[in-house]
């Protein structure tokens, strides 16, 4: 199926690995021109020497999104190179772990690192994107929905990336600029695959993930995510904003009593 994407400059922050390299690829089939903004040289130089060594429809601009000067040094570059924006996908962010054990700073850092460069590359998108009339993507996470426990500041800052989502599908609704949010849940990432490893039992900690999601009793995969994310940036789904779409087969809203196991009523 043709999106209607090809030659649309689409930027995915935290692009380099897990979801928003998934997104890149996906993107890239559809024939845009994609720049990944990723502080990890390893990932980002190996996702783009391996995909595209000549830079033709990829490339990578290092940058600490947590820093307010990464972040602008970062979309000027955009704007140098291609002279426009169609698509942002608000990607970047990592399950920190900050507890309300935390310290106010530790606090503030989580933000720094999940919330505050959303805000910051969408304002700097803006002039772009009303040109445009383009989309934002944000990934969000089934935290700020389920509560997790131990992790406030990524539930702080997923929880306000939701609320964003709204506002600025409202805000920006009279610019024909269409805001949406895609919420994974368990998905197949190198952050949790780290996690697992992490564990006394990696497998057993897997299976035990696995058959919590009623849908097939497996993890979502960062390409399923990806399929939605590329879909709501295209124009067929012009008609679509102020969207939450979770992506989880299932984990997030279906009856705990489906997720003990394949077959299992009761658990």
């Amino acid at each position: 199926m043709d999106l209607k994407l090809r030659n649309a400059v689409v930027v995915v922050s935290g692009g380099a690995s897990g979801i928003g390299r998934a997104c890149a690829e996906l993107f890239m089939q559809e024939g845009s021109r994609v720049v990944i903004l990723d502080f990890n040289r390893e990932a980002a130089g190996d996702f783009c020497s391996t995909t595209d060594p000549q830079g033709v429809s990829l490339s990578w601009i290092e940058a600490d999104l947590s820093k307010e000067e990464d972040c602008r040094n970062a979309m000027e570059q955009v704007f140098r190179k291609f002279g426009r924006l169609d698509v942002l996908v608000n990607n970047a962010g990592k399950n920190d772990a900050v507890s309300l054990d935390g310290s106010v700073s530790d606090f503030r850092r989580s933000l720094d690192q999940n919330l505050l460069h959303v805000f910051l590359l969408t304002q700097l998108a803006l002039p772009s994107l009303k040109k445009a009339r383009g989309s934002i993507v944000n990934i969000g996470s089934k935290v700020a929905v389920t509560g997790q426990g131990r992790t406030s500041g990524y539930a702080a800052a997923k929880g306000a990336v939701n609320a964003l989502t709204r506002e600025w599908a409202l805000a920006l609704a009279p610019d024909g600029i269409r805001v949406n949010c895609v919420l994974p849940a368990e998905c197949e990432t190198e952050q949790y695959q780290a996690w697992f490893q992490s564990q006394p039992d990696p497998a057993a900690a897997r299976l035990a993930v696995e058959q919590r999601v009623p849908l097939g009793h497996r993890l979502t995969t960062p390409a399923e995510i990806a399929s939605m994310v590329v879909f709501l940036s295209s124009p067929l789904a012009s008609h679509v904003t102020g969207q939450l779409i979770f992506v989880d087969g299932g984990y997030t809203h279906l009856d705990r009593a489906m997720t003990s196991g394949p077959g299992s009523q009761w658990g």
